[in-house]
């Protein structure tokens, strides 16, 4: 364990914890491992309740807003978002990750799919092209949930967002998470201390606060691996939460992540996803990530997808999703 890492657990003993989040996406997902673990006892009813307090539907005129939906061919876009106080006083709000996620409940399969923050792309509403994350702040989810149905050409059904106010309490509330980290690094903490935190490289379990930094740093790679950290960290989570047995570990991951999200998911339908997480490490999780290329238009940096690999992205979505329809589906069509 290097000094530095040391002398940060030191002074960590005993102090509030600190609240961030990056992985939004492994949040609602825990909530239905508590739900399945506890069915019908204290933690179902605290996680119900839990639910409803963030349940905010999206008005918008696609397939998402249909009843008949099924879980064989369902797809969910997790959006987590940078409202901390700097980014309030400017004004805006922007997403500072995206992942769809699609759900094969035949295979027993989900995809994952990160889309880099700085992706070129076209804003519909607003019918510019600009970087991705700007979609949030422009039109907040409904305009994300547009964006990434055009730019993807398949229907969103739900969405999860989460603030950066929780990752932190959840891992700890675990206990950690067991994670290879693959190169040595320093990241600053959650309160923008430089350099605060050291890790090594290696198989090791890492808190809140150490799982944040081998989730944000973008200074050795790009947000490409970015996402992929995300996603290895997400399946960790998903391991680590379907083996804890303590009713404190659950109740303190359940309030982590009611205060910091917001979902158009009501508790029922969450609940037939539990067949997902009874299949535990039965469940097939592949990653995917969208290739392209660094550009920079008028001095601005961008990240320009290449072509040919977002249309073979776009053909295995429709096929995990067993979807011939497109995002553009009439109403009359999809019901």
């Amino acid at each position: 364990m290097s000094i530095n890492r040391q002398v940060y657990k030191n002074k960590k003993k005993g102090k509030k914890k600190r609240k961030r989040i990056l992985l939004w996406i492994i949040m609602p997902i825990l909530l239905l491992i508590v739900g399945a673990t506890a069915y019908g006892g204290f933690l179902y009813n605290k996680a119900e309740s839990v639910m409803n307090k963030s349940y905010k539907p999206i008005d918008r005129d696609t397939k998402a807003t249909k009843t008949n939906v099924k879980l064989e061919n369902t797809s969910i876009l997790f959006i987590g978002v940078d409202d901390s106080e700097k980014r309030k006083a400017s004004g805006s709000s922007r997403s500072d990750a995206l992942m769809l996620a699609t759900f094969n409940k035949e295979d027993k399969s989900i995809k994952l799919l990160s889309i880099p923050r700085d992706s070129y792309v076209h804003i519909p509403e607003k019918d510019i092209y600009t970087k991705i994350n700007h979609a949030h702040a422009y039109g907040g989810v409904k305009l994300t949930l547009e964006t990434v149905e055009e730019l993807l050409d398949v229907p969103v059904d739900y969405y999860v967002k989460m603030n950066f106010n929780a990752f932190i309490d959840v891992i700890d509330a675990l206990d950690g998470v067991q994670v290879d980290v693959p190169f040595t690094f320093s990241e600053q903490d959650s309160k923008d201390h430089a350099k605060a935190i050291t890790l090594k490289k290696g198989l090791q379990e890492l808190d809140g606060e150490e799982a944040l930094a081998f989730a944000r740093t973008r200074k050795i790679d790009n947000d490409i691996q970015r996402g992929l950290r995300q996603q290895q960290i997400f399946k960790a989570i998903l391991a680590k939460g379907a083996s804890i047995k303590s009713i404190t570990n659950y109740t303190d991951v359940m309030e982590a992540v009611g205060k910091n999200m917001s979902t158009d998911l009501t508790f029922d339908q969450m609940k037939s996803f539990i067949s997902y997480v009874q299949a535990g490490s039965g469940i097939d999780v592949e990653s995917m990530s969208l290739k392209g290329s660094d550009s920079y238009i008028d001095r601005v940096y961008y990240y320009q997808l290449d072509e040919a690999a977002l249309e073979e992205t776009k053909s295995k979505l429709k096929a995990h999703l067993n979807s011939t329809a497109t995002a553009s589906t009439t109403e009359t069509e999809t019901e």
